[in-house]
């Protein structure tokens, strides 16, 4: 189906609030200036513009069950448009277009046990589908989080973190590559945890995400556990530029991830990542 134009053309967001969460990523919360979009769902995407600067596709982190409009972004500092985006003050206003892809298939997992692994701002766009399945925790199962960072500097949400080690709704494992004096975590990459966790297969749904070498990592240690290549589904990130299909920068093989992903179940994901330079 062709998208209309209309689906091309920024509506004006102004920023409500922004909450710095590590030395490069901070959230920022946007409320409509007119008509509001359509709310996004834990796994999408909008398409942010700066203007005067560019435009950048950027999950969305907030809470699903907010419904006065407002949308959630957790921006990391990479490069000139997210930049501009992270350094957003408090009543500037901001394009959006969207939301786009593919979601994270909370609905689809219910009455099964969760598993979801964040590595570093993996974390932002895992949010949503964590609120979400706590808003309904009567309809899951077990539900774990597992979280990785390079070092404790670098984690996002911190308080939320601290407030899900204390709730006996959820089990979350958070660890760190690079130790810290004071640090009493766990040290090492996120499949240690994963290693270790006693699952039931044939009923748990994986969400992961992160970057690409924790994407393999991860699911492989899920694989080795007897969780099907079906039931793990994850985000992957490629240069988005349109968010719908047209110009084909996010080619992923025979995928467009801004169409077909960013959520990707992987059994279709695994085999492309394992193409280099792919």
């Amino acid at each position: 189906m062709t998208e209309p134009a209309s689906a091309m053309a920024p509506v004006p967001y102004r920023v409500r609030s922004r909450v710095v969460e590590s030395p490069d990523s901070a959230t920022l919360c946007l409320e409509p200036v007119g008509e509001a979009l359509r709310t996004p769902q834990p796994g999408e995407f909008m398409m942010l513009y700066a203007f005067g600067v560019g435009e950048a596709a950027i999950s969305i982190s907030g809470d699903p069950s907010v419904t006065d409009g407002s949308i959630t972004h957790t921006i990391r500092a990479v490069g000139a448009v997210s930049r501009a985006l992270h350094d957003a003050e408090p009543g500037s206003v901001i394009g959006v277009r969207g939301p786009f892809g593919t979601t994270w298939g909370l609905d689809e997992a219910a009455g099964r046990d969760l598993v979801m692994v964040a590595g570093g701002v993996g974390l932002c766009p895992l949010r949503p589908a964590v609120l979400g399945a706590l808003a309904g925790r009567a309809r899951y199962g077990k539900v774990t989080l597992v979280v990785g960072a390079r070092s404790r500097a670098d984690f996002v949400f911190v308080d939320q973190l601290e407030k899900w080690a204390q709730d006996p709704q959820i089990e979350l494992h958070v660890t760190v590559d690079v130790p810290v004096q004071g640090w009493r975590g766990e040290v090492g990459l996120v499949t240690e945890p994963l290693r270790r966790l006693t699952l039931q297969p044939d009923r748990t749904t994986a969400f992961l995400c992160g970057p690409e070498p924790m994407l393999r990592f991860g699911a492989e240690a899920l694989l080795a556990k007897g969780i099907a290549a079906t039931d793990i589904r994850v985000s992957l990130e490629r240069n988005m530029q349109c968010g719908v299909g047209w110009c084909g920068h996010c080619q992923l093989g025979p995928l467009l991830l801004c169409r077909d992903g960013p959520v990707v179940g992987y059994d279709v994901a695994g085999p492309l990542l394992q193409v280099k330079e792919l």
